[in-house]
């Protein structure tokens, strides 16, 4: 998968990861990934179009 980048709200920091899930809900697409820091998730907001691409 390419890598994308995320942000940890619980840690404060940026980091980038090539293992994440697209997630779509309420019709919004979502990168989720397990967080660097911690147990927690961090989820990142995909456009449409986006989305598609880090389908394939």
């Amino acid at each position: 998968m390419k890598e994308i980048s995320f942000y940890d709200v619980k840690s404060k920091s940026k980091f980038t990861s090539s293992e994440y899930v697209i997630k779509e809900k309420a019709g919004r697409f979502f990168a989720v990934t397990k967080a660097k820091s911690g147990p927690h998730e961090c989820w990142r907001v995909l456009g449409k179009d986006e989305a598609q691409k880090l389908k394939k």
